[in-house]
Formats: structure tokens, C-alpha cells, sequence
């Protein structure tokens, strides 16, 4: 049986955070990047790393859970809570998705919600109460891959060699859809209104452009 990884992002605050996860997430070996809610993000800090790790988009975390099942994918939530575990005592079972919290106020009831098991990451110095969202990613998806037993990447001098880039998203840090999708969006933001992840003012984006998106010309 092949083990995969995932990263599930939701309600992060800082957008730049995900170009960031996005590197972290090649470098240690992720299937698929996650995106629940909003499907614009910022890249900044990928370094060219959103062109090796392919994009999923879901409107609820619910969705996303029932893929992720589909996938006999267990869903870790990294977060200090009473029942997690140390990540390095590497609790993992089968093929995992790990959902990071809010970089302010971590993870939300929802999101506990939808995880199986959830790890956390042992601090021996004292003066931080927690890492920043995108080092514990890397932290918690290194220990993943040593336990899964990922090959390390072949290195060039003292780096490691990048391959060619195989992915097109579609537009630039845009995560494309289905026409179904673009339509099921839209209905959503007529019954709830524009909210912090299908608002899409801020990314200069507007929503008539979806469709010429997902059926123009390159």
C-alpha cells in the first residue's frame, strides 16, 4: 500500500503563509495541497514550489473529509490539545492529512471535528508558546516522511536537484475548478453572502472571470 501525505489549509490568517507551506510541502514529499474554503492564494516564499505540488479545492471541510476517507486517509490535527501525541513518537498508522490551525487561535471546534488523532510538537526552550503555522508544517511532514519511509531526494553539491515542473494550475496562484464547481460557488455566495474566504475584492480577482479561467486559451 502507497503512503501519502496532505496538507489540508483553512481558515489561515496570513495568505502568504500558504506559498510557504507549499515549499515545505515538496520538499517533504506531499500529494496534494488542500484548499478549503477560498481558492486564491498568495504565493510568496514558494520559490517555484506551487508548479510541483498539485492543488484540491472543497467548499466545507466537510467535503474535503469525505475525499479524504475515500482515500483511507486518516486527518491528524496538529495542536496542543489533552489527547495528542508527540509528533516524533510518529503515531501514524496509514496514509495521513494533517490540518494546521489558525496561526492566532489554532484550530476551531469545527476543524477538531473532522480529525482522527491529533499530534503536537515537544518545546524544550521557554520562550515561545508556539511555532509559527509553517515551521510546524515542516517539522510534522519531515517526521511523516522518515516514518513512511519516503526516499530522500538525490542531491547536487549542497543542494538537493530540483525536477522539471510538471504542473499548470491553471492561473497563477489560483487553485481551478469544474464549471459545477465555479456555478456551486456562486450559489453559495447568494445564500451566505461574501465572507472571508469566497471574498474575492481583496485578490483583485472578480468572479465573472471564472468560467474564461477554467475554458480559455492558455
Amino acid at each position: 500500500m502507497e503512503i501519502e501525505s496532505y496538507v489540508v489549509v483553512h481558515n489561515i490568517a496570513k495568505r502568504h503563509n500558504v506559498g510557504t507551506l507549499a515549499r515545505s510541502a515538496t520538499a517533504f514529499g506531499v500529494t496534494e495541497l488542500i484548499l478549503v474554503g477560498r481558492r486564491d492564494f498568495n504565493a510568496f516564499g514558494c520559490h517555484g514550489s506551487t508548479s510541483h505540488v498539485r492543488f484540491r479545492h472543497f467548499h466545507s471541510l466537510n467535503d474535503a473529509r469525505l475525499f479524504l476517507k475515500e482515500k483511507n486517509c486518516d486527518i491528524c490535527g496538529v495542536e496542543i490539545t489533552d489527547g495528542a501525541l508527540p509528533v516524533n513518537d510518529h503515531p501514524f498508522k496509514r496514509s495521513t492529512a494533517f490540518l494546521l490551525g489558525n496561526e492566532g487561535t489554532g484550530l476551531s471546534a469545527k476543524e477538531c471535528e473532522i480529525c482522527d488523532f491529533f499530534v503536537y510538537i515537544p518545546q524544550y526552550g521557554s520562550g515561545t508558546a508556539s511555532l509559527n503555522v509553517t515551521v510546524a508544517a515542516s517539522i510534522v511532514l519531515h517526521h511523516f516522511g522518515v516514518w513512511a519511509g519516503f526516499s530522500e531526494r538525490t542531491r547536487d553539491g549542497n543542494k538537493f536537484i530540483v525536477a522539471e515542473r510538471p504542473v499548470k494550475q491553471g492561473r497563477r496562484n489560483y487553485c481551478a475548478e469544474t464549471s459545477d464547481s465555479v456555478i456551486e460557488e456562486r450559489k453559495l455566495k447568494k445564500e451566505n453572502g461574501s465572507n472571508a474566504f469566497f471574498d474575492e475584492s481583496k485578490s483583485g480577482e472578480s468572479s465573472s472571470n471564472m468560467l474564461d479561467v477554467l475554458f480559455g486559451g492558455d
